[in-house]
C-alpha cells in the first residue's frame, strides 16, 4: 500500500516564484479588508480574555492564520523589491476616515508601513505573534500571552491597510494606462 504524504505547509510561499503583489492579491481573493480587520480584532479580544474563547470554526481560523502569514511575507517582499506606491504630494489634508491607522506619510507611501514594521519585528516574530493570538483565542487558559501583543497587532492592521492601498493604486494605474492607450 502506498503512503500518502500530506503537506500542511501553505501552497503559496513567499519565494522567488511569487512577487509580493501576487501574494497580496491572493490574500485579498480570500479575504476582504474590513472582514480581515474585524476577524483580527476578534482574535485579539478573545486572546486576552481568560474565561472565554472565540466561536469560530478552527479550519477558518487556521486558513486565516496561514493567509495572514502570507500577507506578512508579501509585505516583506514588497519592502525589499518594489518601487514606491506614492500619491501626489499635494498640500491638501487627507481625511482621517481614509487614513485609518496610517499616518499621512504612510498613506502617501504605503511601503513605509512595511519598512517600519520589519524594522521593529522580524517575520518570525510576526509568525509567533499570529500563532500566539490564534492559540489563546481558541481556548480558556490560565496565562495570557507573555509578550506585548499590542504593537505587533497595530503593525499588522497597518499592513492590511497598506497592502489594500497598494493593490488599489495598482488597479487605478492599470485602468489609467488602459484608458490612455
Amino acid at each position: 500500500m502506498k503512503k500518502i504524504k500530506t503537506n500542511f505547509n501553505p501552497r503559496l510561499r513567499a519565494s522567488k516564484k511569487y512577487s509580493g503583489l501576487q501574494l497580496m492579491e491572493t490574500f485579498f481573493q480570500f479575504n476582504e479588508l474590513d472582514v480581515s480587520k474585524e476577524r483580527l480584532s476578534n482574535i485579539m479580544n478573545y486572546a486576552v480574555k481568560r474565561n472565554n474563547w472565540i466561536n469560530e470554526d478552527p479550519a477558518v481560523m487556521f486558513q486565516f492564520h496561514q493567509l495572514m502569514k502570507l500577507l506578512i511575507r508579501a509585505g516583506y517582499l514588497i519592502m525589499l523589491k518594489e518601487k514606491k506606491w506614492t500619491v501626489d504630494a499635494r498640500p491638501e489634508k487627507i481625511s482621517p476616515l481614509v487614513l485609518g491607522l496610517l499616518s499621512e506619510e504612510e498613506y502617501r507611501n504605503p511601503i513605509l508601513v512595511f519598512k517600519n514594521a520589519f524594522k521593529e519585528y522580524s517575520i518570525k516574530e510576526f509568525d509567533y505573534f499570529m500563532s500566539g493570538i490564534v492559540h489563546f483565542s481558541m481556548g480558556v487558559y490560565e496565562n495570557l500571552p507573555e509578550r506585548n501583543i499590542v504593537m505587533p497587532y497595530i503593525h499588522i492592521v497597518k499592513m492590511l491597510d497598506a497592502a489594500h492601498l497598494i493593490l488599489q493604486r495598482r488597479r487605478e494605474r492599470k485602468m489609467a494606462h488602459a484608458n490612455s492607450g
